[in-house]
């Protein structure tokens, strides 16, 4: 009997799935399949499944096979999530991945003002108007406040900013969505994107960047002082 381990199996698999062999959005072959093939236990062959999933080579679906996909940067920043959420477990991890993300947005909001095109400020303009017409309604006003910094990311033109964007949003929504919302706060964070929007409209990365920061500072701010207020410092 073939005695490779799971882990000589999933390198297999991955390089069958990087070369094309085994087709994106078509399902894995089944697992008797493998089993025979490889000539491994199921046991090993689902151990290899898990493995594949949590790098971003398959999709799991609940009694169906799993689909085969290529990995791309969003795909990896999601095989991550597990990992970094467990990290996320007091106020100081919290913290250092938040300063990661005004990190890579004060170097985004410089990128915009110097290099934003006609049709990126419009997109940046849209979505500054939908937060502006949400401001009443904290849920509706969470996902345009979304999309308008998602927007700094697209500006970039690297796939790859988008894919990072996602993973903060979802790396840090725990903690987000306990944050106390108001018409009054809503109004405060639209103002700062309008201050963004309008650095970036004067082509003033300097503006831009000292804008963000203020943004970016006073909530995180709100956010700590509401939910790692019991916390010892």
């Amino acid at each position: 009997m073939d005695t490779r381990t799971a882990e000589h199996i999933s390198d297999d698999i991955e390089v069958r799935i990087v070369n094309g062999d085994l087709v994106e959005g078509k399902p894995l072959p089944a697992e008797r399949s493998l089993m025979e093939e490889y000539g491994a236990s199921r046991t090993v062959i689902r151990e290899v499944i898990t493995a594949l999933t949590a790098k971003g080579f398959l999709r799991s679906r609940p009694r169906f096979r799993p689909i085969v996909c290529r990995p791309d940067a969003s795909a990896a920043m999601h095989a991550a999530g597990g990992v970094i959420k467990h990290l996320l477990a007091s106020s100081q991890s919290v913290h250092d991945l938040y300063q990661v993300r005004v990190l890579c947005e004060r170097m985004l909001v410089r990128d915009a003002a110097v290099g934003a095109k006609r049709e990126d400020i419009q997109r940046l303009r849209r979505a500054l108007d939908d937060n502006e017409q949400a401001i009443d309604d904290s849920a509706q006003f969470y996902a345009t406040d979304v999309a308008f910094h998602r927007q700094l990311y697209v500006i970039s033109g690297n796939s790859v900013f988008p894919a990072i964007h996602q993973a903060f949003v979802e790396w840090l929504a725990p903690q987000w969505s306990q944050m106390p919302r108001s018409p009054e706060r809503n109004r405060t964070n639209f103002l700062a994107h309008q201050a963004i929007f309008e650095a970036i409209l004067s082509r003033d990365p300097d503006l831009a960047e000292k804008a963000l920061i203020s943004h970016l500072d006073s909530s995180w701010q709100f956010v700590s002082s509401t939910f790692f207020a019991e916390e010892t410092p």
